[in-house]
């Protein structure tokens, strides 16, 4: 035995401690590596850049509701109406979906209050199949519209998607005429829809319920638009200006209302109620 064998193995080694994998968050945007409870505790958003990261509909709700919200059951629809099949089974890709993310689909609505202003929120999870627009999103969109009617609230949904769903083909793209005709509704009944944009908003969804709001709220950064930005340059021949599509854009150019901070969203929602339903409240 060598004498470095010796000095080595009469220091006391400690055991190697084992650490969470999830201890760490890598910022897509800046690639800073930042304590996962640092991220938590500032609402996903990176410390670094200010990078809003994307979060689900259990998250949004805890943000901005007022606690004692309640989570609406979602509606039931007919799964793989088509029987699609591409390298899995389209009841593949949705049982994975349900796995990953506790939530039967991509649009969960609650009904609650913001400050005191009573109304029904509906929040788009991206991580359930990018967010896609199917039968059931366009159900739960309808319900949740309804619901606010019923109860003389507003209806403000939070949108992150990257489209239709192409599992079910024309039946995905039915879901636009049919959320027009329930933002109708509400404007009959008198009520605000307020539209809260997040990364990214994008395809059928952005045509059509995502863009007919009273109000639209947008986060900072967030990727906006119908088409993508590639597919868009091959069409015109063109180069888009810098920032093409995300929020800041958008708002220079008369598309979005207002973009707000995540830490400042709440109360802006709240202040946004205070001022298009004052009288119904009091009343």
């Amino acid at each position: 035995m060598s004498w470095l064998t010796k000095v080595r193995n009469s220091i006391p080694f400690l055991p190697k401690r084992e650490t969470p994998d999830n201890l760490w968050h890598k910022c897509p945007e800046c690639e800073a590596m930042v304590f996962t409870k640092e991220y938590e505790e500032n609402l996903f958003v990176c410390p670094r850049c200010d990078h809003h990261g994307r979060i689900g509909p259990a998250k949004r709700f805890e943000m901005l509701l007022d606690p004692g919200y309640t989570v609406l059951p979602p509606p039931q629809v007919k799964e793989d109406p088509l029987k699609f099949r591409d390298s899995k089974r389209y009841t593949e890709r949705l049982k994975a979906a349900r796995t990953g993310t506790g939530e039967t689909d991509a649009l969960i609505n609650a009904r609650g209050a913001i400050e005191g202003h009573k109304l029904v929120l509906g929040v788009q999870d991206f991580a359930f199949m990018g967010g896609s627009m199917g039968m059931a999103v366009g159900a739960a969109f309808v319900a949740g519209a309804r619901a606010a009617i019923a109860g003389h609230a507003p209806y403000a949904i939070v949108t992150a998607a990257g489209g239709a769903r192409m599992q079910e083909g024309i039946l995905s793209l039915m879901q636009m005429p049919k959320a027009t005709v329930a933002i109708a509704e509400l404007k009959e009944a008198g009520l605000p829809y307020i539209v809260i944009l997040t990364d990214p908003t994008t395809g059928g969804v952005t045509a059509s319920y995502a863009m007919l709001g009273d109000v639209h709220v947008a986060e900072p950064g967030a990727l906006i638009g119908f088409a993508g930005q590639r597919v868009i340059e091959n069409t015109i021949r063109e180069k888009l200006p810098e920032g093409f599509q995300r929020a800041e854009y958008l708002l220079d150019h008369g598309m979005v209302d207002m973009v707000v901070h995540r830490k400042e969203l709440r109360h802006r929602l709240a202040l946004l109620l205070d001022y298009l339903t004052p009288l119904r409240e009091a009343a």
